[in-house]
């Protein structure tokens, strides 16, 4: 939901830009236009909002300025998919009104009607976001941001603001906002997880419409170099019992400078979170994935999707007629690594549909550099690359083109990290951070390396070790990329190098 208004003034600046919509055609052409990706036809995305499952429909609100492709105003645009791979964009759900913006938040099914907005035997579907009012904004900055909600008794297609809004009035705190609420089961509850400046607030409710403070958590814990936003709070099992999840973004103040989402696992009795421990973990270490949260009613599996951009550039990225995209839907999970307990994302199973040719390659020596492009076809906009190899020395992935751009994503023995580098990657002129070198630790303790890599046009994701050490970052090469190559200074066998074509998923 972020930026200031004084980003306002940017978008004065810099002009709004008012193109019709991409067709299909152009968006299966266009310039740096992902292709499995989430982006919309135009304009402007940041934060995913209101992610539910409700009869066999994903849907996926989004920060939307309709007006131009740099932040302005926010709305919830709306688009939705069966399979979370294919999405079909949708009229805008929620336009700002005389409370004020429509900042981030969720949106849940009310089975029970404790709401009591559903009819005639309708289940309604209730999204609880923040409204942002601009004009108290220097008059009164600690009322800016309350919580409403809005309900929907078609399926989500059309949304009913709540004449009572705001039912979480603001108490008196500069950054209040961005609600995620799931119920709670064992005590017949709503519980709301809030961003509240340099912490969250737990609140709860027997209808979604009064709002209880339960307690608070965060103050002394974690990363604090920027402020707390979009948390999400969730259970995962692990070894037969429920191990609570507490997911924060925060801006500034990533492992990699700017933005990034932390968590802390523990424990959840409908009041208070106990963390295990108060220290830092983070769930991406690559720049470019930011508040993401779970989608609502998916039952047994927990998935989460992020906004894959960074409030550093993401006003300047080069493509002028859209911004932002959302990372691929990921499925969370727990895995222990010496004792100690680690959050995990895998690209959903959904994502096989696209997959298309694949060549396998085993046992495969590098010393120096090898060129793998005469045996995967060159043409590098869209793929999957597997990889598995022992963890004994330094390698890379290359990709490249005639322009001389690069991408480099690999292991670093020494360090013992993951990294993506795209100091060479094409344009990075557009802020100075950008053309950089990201890295990740190496949290595994497993003698062999495994590696999953998602390319989409102009974006890599990088999913190490069955998940425990995860980068996002966008890039954008002069020419697509035409090359692939592995390089190894030292020398390296690969157990194993699988690539895998993958089609387009616009519809």
């Amino acid at each position: 939901m972020r930026n200031s208004l004084a980003t306002l003034a940017l978008v004065a600046l810099l002009g709004h830009y008012s193109a019709g919509q991409s067709t299909q055609a152009d968006m299966k052409s266009e310039q740096y236009r992902p292709q499995f990706h989430f982006s919309p036809k135009a304009h402007w995305i940041n934060d995913p909002n209101g992610m539910v499952y409700y009869k066999g429909t994903y849907h996926l609100f989004y920060q939307y300025y309709p007006e131009a492709s740099v932040w302005g105003p926010m709305h919830w645009g709306h688009t939705t998919s069966k399979d979370m791979v294919h999405w079909q964009e949708q009229p805008i759900a929620l336009y700002p009104d005389s409370l004020g913006y429509i900042f981030s938040g969720s949106a849940v099914v009310d089975a029970n009607n404790t709401s009591g907005f559903g009819k005639n035997g309708q289940v309604p579907l209730v999204a609880i976001f923040t409204h942002h009012n601009p004009k108290l904004e220097k008059e009164k900055p600690e009322q800016v941001q309350s919580q409403s909600l809005a309900y929907s008794l078609d399926e989500g297609k059309t949304w009913t603001k709540y004449a009572g809004n705001p039912v979480l009035p603001n108490p008196g705190i500069t950054d209040f906002r961005d609600p995620k609420v799931r119920w709670y089961e064992p005590q017949k509850k709503w519980i709301m997880t809030l961003a509240t400046k340099d912490r969250v607030t737990f609140y709860s409710s027997p209808n979604l419409k009064a709002w209880s403070k339960e307690s608070d958590f965060g103050s002394d814990a974690g990363a604090h170099g920027g402020v707390w936003e979009c948390p999400d709070l969730f259970p995962l099992k692990h070894n037969g019992k429920d191990v609570w999840v507490l997911i924060v973004n925060i801006n500034p103040g990533g492992p990699n400078s700017g933005l990034a989402a932390q968590y802390f696992l523990g424990d959840f009795d409908g009041k208070h979170f106990n963390a295990y421990a108060k220290k830092t973990k983070w769930m991406d270490y690559g720049p470019d994935n930011y508040a993401g949260v779970t989608f609502s009613n998916t039952g047994n599996r927990t998935i989460l999707m992020g906004w894959m951009n960074n409030w550093q550039y993401a006003n300047k990225v080069p493509t002028p007629s859209w911004r932002g995209a959302t990372t691929v839907p990921r499925e969370l999970g727990l895995k222990d690594v010496n004792k100690e307990l680690y959050l995990t994302s895998s690209p959903v199973k959904e994502l096989d549909a696209l997959a298309g040719k694949t060549t396998s390659l085993s046992n495969l020596t590098v010393k120096g550099s090898s060129d793998l492009t005469a045996k995967t076809g060159g043409k590098y906009n869209t793929f999957k690359l597997e990889l598995s190899a022992p963890a004994t020395n330094d390698f890379s992935i290359v990709l490249a083109n005639e322009q001389g751009n690069e991408l480099t994503i690999g292991y670093d023995k020494a360090a013992n990290s993951y990294f993506i580098d795209r100091t060479k990657s094409g344009k990075t002129d557009f802020e100075k951070g950008f053309g950089k070198r990201s890295t990740a630790p190496r949290l595994s303790t497993d003698k062999t390396i495994s590696l999953t890599l998602l390319v989409d046009v102009a974006s890599a994701e990088l999913f190490a070790d069955d998940g425990l050490s995860i980068m996002t970052a966008v890039f954008f090469p002069d020419k697509e990329f035409s090359k692939l190559s592995i390089k190894s200074a030292t020398g390296i066998s690969l157990n194993k190098l699988a690539f895998t074509k993958l089609s387009s998923s616009v519809q």
